[in-house]
C-alpha cells in the first residue's frame, strides 16, 4: 500500500509525510493507540462462578474503565477460568496465545507457567503469583527480562506472621502442621523454611503436612483431632483455594485452630487469615496492562511485591472451637467477623 501511495504522491512528499507522523508528540500518538480496539486476554485459576473470581473481575473492569479502556468500546477481552484444573488451564493458555492478543493478564501461578511455555513474545502481566524468580518465571524482580512482569502475593515476613498468629490463641498452640499440595505449590519449601526459622523463637514445633488430593487433605486434617494443642497453617496454593470449603469443614470437625493465607477461607467459616490485598494487586496489574497497551515493554516494568495486607478474624468460629483470641490480635485486625 505504501509503494502504490508513493507512486502517486512522489518519494519526496512521502518522506515528508512520514517525518510529520513521527514528529507527532508521544502523547498524541498514545491517544491514537487508545482510540482503536485492542485485545486483552485474561486467564485465571478460579472458576467463573466463584465469588472470588467475580470480585476480581469487577475490580479489573472498574480499574480499566477508569483508565479509559472499556470492554466492547475500545477493548476486547477474552475471559478464561481454569476452575483449579491444571490441564484445563494449559488448554486455555494455548487457546489464548493462538488469539495473539496485545497483552495477557495471568491471575495465579499455574497460569503464568503455562503461558510462559507457549509464548516468549506476547506481553504477560501476572497477579497473585508466589516467588516468580524462584520458579523461573522472571530473571529478577527489578529486571524481569523477556515478556513477563507483574505483582507477587507473598513476601518473606508473611510466613512467620502466620505462625505468630497461632501464639495469640488461648489455649496455647504448641505444635503446628503446615498443609500444602507439593504438586501445585512448588514454592512451599520457601515458606516452610521461613516458618521453621520463626518457630524456634515462638517455641512452636512445626511439621509439614503435604497432601495430594481432597481425600488426602481430609485425612490429614482429621488426624490432628487426636493431637493436643495443635494448630494448622494452610499455605497459598490454587489447590487449597479450590478446596477451601472441605478444608474449613474438616478443621471445624477436628476442632483445630487454623490460619489461612486468604480472607476467603475466613468468610467461609475459617478462624483467621493474614493475606495480601488481592484487590490492590489486580488494580496495580491493570495499570501495567494500560502501560503496555500504550507502548511500554513488559521487560522494562519491574515485578513488584505486595504493599497492602489484611488480617481477618472470625469470632463466631473462635467460639465454636472454644478458643480465645488475644486483645492485641483483635486490635490490629482489619476485619472482625462476629
Amino acid at each position: 500500500m505504501i509503494v502504490r501511495f508513493a507512486n502517486r504522491i512522489g518519494r519526496r512528499e512521502l518522506i515528508g509525510l512520514m517525518a510529520g507522523i513521527f514528529a507527532l508528540p508521544v502523547a498524541a500518538r498514545g491517544q491514537e493507540a487508545t482510540d482503536r480496539t485492542r485485545r486483552l486476554s485474561v486467564l485465571s485459576v478460579t472458576s467463573a462462578d466463584d465469588p472470588i473470581a467475580q470480585a476480581r473481575t469487577a475490580v479489573l473492569n472498574d480499574t480499566l474503565a477508569a483508565l479509559d479502556w472499556r470492554e466492547g468500546v475500545n477493548l476486547r477481552v477474552d475471559w478464561r477460568n481454569g476452575n483449579g484444573d491444571r490441564a484445563r488451564i494449559a488448554d486455555f493458555a494455548a487457546e489464548l496465545v493462538a488469539l495473539e492478543p496485545d497483552v495477557i493478564l495471568a491471575v495465579g501461578t499455574p497460569c503464568v507457567a503455562e503461558l510462559k511455555r507457549r509464548t516468549a513474545t506476547i506481553p504477560i502481566v501476572f497477579a497473585i503469583v508466589t516467588d516468580p524468580v524462584g520458579q523461573g518465571l522472571v530473571a529478577s524482580l527489578s529486571q524481569p527480562g523477556g515478556n513477563i512482569t507483574g505483582f507477587t502475593d507473598y513476601d518473606g515476613p508473611m510466613a512467620g506472621k502466620w505462625l505468630e498468629m497461632l501464639t495469640q490463641i488461648t489455649p496455647r498452640v504448641a505444635r503446628a502442621a503446615v498443609l500444602y499440595n507439593p504438586a501445585t505449590a512448588p514454592f512451599a519449601g520457601l515458606m516452610l523454611r521461613a516458618i521453621e526459622n520463626a518457630a524456634s523463637s515462638l517455641s512452636i514445633t512445626v511439621r509439614a503436612a503435604p497432601v495430594d488430593d481432597k481425600t488426602d487433605l481430609k485425612r490429614a486434617i482429621g488426624a490432628l483431632a487426636a493431637e493436643k494443642n495443635t494448630g494448622l497453617l494452610v499455605l497459598p496454593d490454587f489447590f487449597t483455594l479450590a478446596n477451601r470449603e472441605p478444608i474449613v469443614r474438616s478443621t471445624a470437625s477436628a476442632a483445630v485452630p487454623a490460619v489461612y493465607w486468604s480472607r476467603a477461607f475466613v468468610a467461609d467459616g475459617g478462624l483467621m487469615s493474614y493475606s495480601t490485598d488481592t484487590a490492590d494487586l489486580l488494580r496495580r496489574a491493570a495499570l501495567y496492562v494500560d502501560r503496555i497497551l500504550k507502548g511500554a515493554q513488559a521487560s522494562a516494568l519491574p515485578v513488584q511485591n505486595p504493599t497492602k495486607f489484611d488480617l481477618t478474624v472470625n469470632l463466631k468460629t473462635a467460639a465454636s472451637l472454644g478458643v480465645t483470641l488475644s486483645p492485641s490480635l483483635l486490635a490490629i485486625a482489619n476485619e472482625v467477623i462476629e
